[in-house]
């Protein structure tokens, strides 16, 4: 890493973030202005808008333009999704456990008086009032989390940077131009479509006159730069002419073009995981051109992608305090995958795989979220990298497996050619890039280890005494195991309706009045159909939630069968009572040692205590696919809902909401991550674990399957440790594993960095699908991090 990158990159680091206020007024007048006009091209002019009038900025140093609000690391305001929480909570965010935001006081002004307009007109207002009594009634209980969908936006997408660096944002305009003069004026379909087109070319040409803005800038900044900085400048300005309407015909302008496209996509809307897909893949055809005319080196190739790197690090979003909670962390889970295979079994992987990797290693922060495709045939030299920069211990990269998730998106219908062009999207699910629509899994948690209280609690909410589903008994009223699987399997199905109603109702609304121009120029086919994503516009559209706390609720009811019902250490009113006073006094704490200790847990390969994990994700996996989404039947393959075990940090805030559960787990503690073992019970090692989730129904968990894994950085010194690491993650993926991630840190700098954080401002671990900045996490997701098994090879 370069001076140039060292210091960008503690300028960054060194920022406090901090709310922006621009996006606000200028959206509130343009939709006061644009008022009359279809959704669709009112969101498109107030884009226009937002790009003609915004801030814009090159910092000093930085090769790559763009900016997403004033200043760097600065949040965006977005009240057209919800502004409720906002204005509640304008003298809070400063003082929160995690993710904070500076706000200036004449912010605070601008915010409380521009606010008030969007009272009864946003997103959120309008699925609200639409959810079933059902679905409000759960927001007290704690098992749905469906409100990020509509307060924080959807994203979860990746569009196709093929195309665009194909034909440029003058191409989409040109394209959307012949579709709309070909619309006959008296065909109701076509009128329908008429909107839809004047949108896109209205957010093209935009995007050409945003790009044009950084043109001048660039220029009026060289007149008073130093000799080699005006270089630089100029070259910025030449960039940005050069892909300002026009598609690129350099590496430097590819990567500027990537980045003004991410960039708007995240200005247009509110959701995050816009991802960037497989970029060794469309970059290295300029990166080979520009090296064989030896106008481009392999150092400065480099040092491209890590300014572009530093730019994804400095876009930054802001999220209500309830839904922080689930995402801790500032993420914006920007992702990006190398590797792979292609039909004929042979590895994608290419110098530009080698560059983007070795870059990562460089920065190490929390963007981009970086994965790589892994299969049986990678080159030793990429693997001995790959293994290198884990080891470096800010959790990245992530990693995916060829041999099940192909197979995956294939039984969903997904062609063999799409199939194996899949990409890593927002956490570690996967999508097939500019044919998907948003949210291959995103916003909403199914908190299972709830469901499964509600059950043994005669339906009944412990902590909020609501009654959510009837014909459920108490627990000790149960005469048999199989009769408490029946119950829990009944819940299971009760809540899976209501999480794909809430969803729906969230969808509808946000079709109606979020719809995006800019995105739907570059997913397929939405021009073709005239359509936007969310009409039914994509290739593909299945989507899915997150099943938070699985192998405590595997772990719990295994508790009771071996406790109770076969080995009769206990009885079901003994375990009543310890759960009821959460195992206080010393014959309670007694049943939960019992429980913790002399019960089988998920993660150490015993096949019984592993097959109850699989049987509880059962019913749910074949049962979610029956469900439609509000894209079916209009276009899209697909148009169902799937499965998933992407948690994010959801599972503090779920555990918050649990009572002492049969596993031993106290009150209210944070739930296992993912399918994870629970922190504290694997007791045999990593292959133990990796023997375990590989027994579970990963094939059908098509909407991703997390494993997080922490490993104390001293056993993976010498090249044979090095050599048993990789053969660990071999083996796993041999045996059809989905996805592995590690924290290569000890506790000993956890605990040091909690202690001391102005020593550690640059310190990144892996929180769950993402990584984040230690010192911006809360005490008790950071706890929940230190209290992961430290494994040793």
């Amino acid at each position: 890493m370069n001076t140039r990158i060292l210091k960008l990159k503690k300028d960054l680091v060194e920022i406090r973030p901090e709310i922006c206020t621009e996006r606000l007024i200028i959206l509130t007048q343009a939709y006061q202005r644009y008022n009359a006009y279809p959704n669709i091209m009112k969101r498109a002019m107030a884009l226009r808008d937002i790009l003609n009038q915004m801030s814009i900025y090159i910092e000093d140093g930085q090769l790559i333009a763009g900016n997403q609000a004033s200043k760097p690391r600065s949040a965006p305001l977005f009240p057209e999704y919800s502004w409720d929480w906002i204005y509640q909570e304008i003298d809070e965010f400063e003082h929160r456990a995690s993710d904070v935001f500076f706000v200036s006081d004449t912010n605070k002004e601008i915010m409380r008086r521009e606010l008030k307009y969007w009272e009864g007109k946003t997103l959120k207002d309008r699925a609200v009032v639409m959810q079933s009594d059902s679905v409000m009634q759960d927001k007290k209980v704690g098992v749905l989390g469906w409100e990020g969908n509509v307060t924080a936006g959807e994203g979860h997408i990746i569009l196709d940077f093929e195309k665009i660096i194909r034909v440029g944002f003058g191409g989409i305009v040109q394209e959307a131009r012949e579709h709309l003069n070909a619309l006959s004026k008296t065909d109701p379909d076509d009128l329908r479509k008429e909107a839809f087109y004047k949108a896109v070319i209205t957010a093209y040409e935009a995007c050409s006159e945003f790009v044009g803005r950084y043109v001048c800038l660039a220029e009026k900044l060289a007149e008073d730069a130093s000799e080699d900085r005006r270089v630089e400048l100029l070259q910025i300005a030449e960039n940005c002419r050069a892909v300002a309407v026009k598609p690129p015909k350099t590496f430097r302008e590819a990567v500027q073009l990537v980045y003004f496209v991410q960039l708007i996509s995240q200005i247009e809307a509110n959701g995050h995981s816009m991802s960037m897909g497989r970029m060794d893949q469309y970059l290295m055809p300029f990166y080979e051109q520009d090296m064989k005319k030896d106008v481009l080196s392999k150092e400065e190739a480099k040092e491209w992608i890590e300014c572009f790197y530093l730019k994804l690090f400095s876009i930054i979003k802001l999220r209500s305090w309830s839904h922080t909670r689930f995402v801790a962390g500032y993420p914006t889970y920007q992702n990006i995958v190398i590797g792979g295979k292609n039909t004929e079994g042979k590895s994608c992987i290419n110098e530009m795989s080698y560059i983007l990797l070795e870059a990562l290693g460089d920065i190490r922060l929390s963007e981009p979220n970086f994965y790589i495709r892994c299969h049986e045939n990678m080159p030793q030299k990429f693997v001995d990298l790959m293994v290198k920069v884990i080891k470096l211990g800010f959790g990245m990269p992530a990693l995916v497996n060829d041999e099940v998730i192909i197979d995956s998106l294939m039984d969903r219908g997904v062609s063999k050619e799409d199939a194996f062009n899949y990409s890593t999207m927002g956490c570690l699910e996967v999508q097939v890039p500019g044919k998907w629509g948003f949210r291959a899994n995103g916003k909403t948690k199914v908190n299972m280890l709830k469901i499964m209280e509600l059950a043994l609690n005669g339906g009944v909410d412990p902590v909020s005494k609501e009654k959510t589903m009837k014909d459920m008994k108490d627990l000790t009223e149960y005469k048999s195991f199989e009769e408490i699987m029946e119950a829990y399997n009944k819940a299971i199905l009760h809540y899976m309706e209501l999480q794909v109603s809430a969803d729906n109702i969230n969808d509808l609304a946000m079709e109606e009045l979020v719809p995006d121009a800019f995105s739907a120029g570059l997913v397929e086919d939405c021009l073709g159909r005239g359509k936007t994503v969310k009409e039914g516009g994509a290739v593909y559209d299945m989507i899915s939630g997150a099943l938070v706390g699985g192998p405590n609720v595997g772990n719990s009811l295994y508790a009771i069968k071996k406790a109770v019902f076969d080995e009769k250490l206990i009885t079901l009113e003994e375990l009543k009572d310890a759960l009821d006073h959460d195992f206080e006094g010393v014959l309670r704490e007694r049943v939960r040692l019992l429980l913790q200790n002399k019960i089988e847990k998920y993660g150490n390969d015993v096949q019984e205590a592993d097959e109850m994990i699989k049987e509880i994700y059962r019913v749910y996996i074949e049962n979610i696919f029956r469900y439609k989404n509000t894209r079916y039947g209009r276009g899209p393959i697909g148009g169902n809902f799937m499965p998933s075990t992407v948690t994010i940090s959801s599972n503090v805030p779920d555990g918050g909401r649990v009572g002492a559960t049969p596993d031993g787990r106290k009150a209210f503690q944070p739930t296992a991550e993912g399918v994870s073992p629970m922190h504290g019970t694997e007791q045999h090692g990593p292959t133990c674990v990796i023997n375990s989730v590989a027994k579970l129904n990963t094939r059908q968990m098509t909407g991703g399957q997390l494993l997080n894994m922490r490993f104390n950085p001293a056993t993976v010194q010498s090249k044979e440790d090095e050599a048993k690491f990789y053969a660990l993650i071999e083996t796993f993926f041999q045996k059809k594993g989905w996805h592995v991630q590690f924290n290569m840190i000890s506790t000993e700098v956890l605990r040091d960095a909690q202690k001391h954080p102005e020593e550690y401002k640059d310190l990144v671990v892996r929180v769950a699908g993402y990584s984040a900045l230690f010192s911006a996490l809360d005490r008790i997701t950071q706890d929940d991090i230190i209290s992961r098994m430290e494994y040793e090879l």
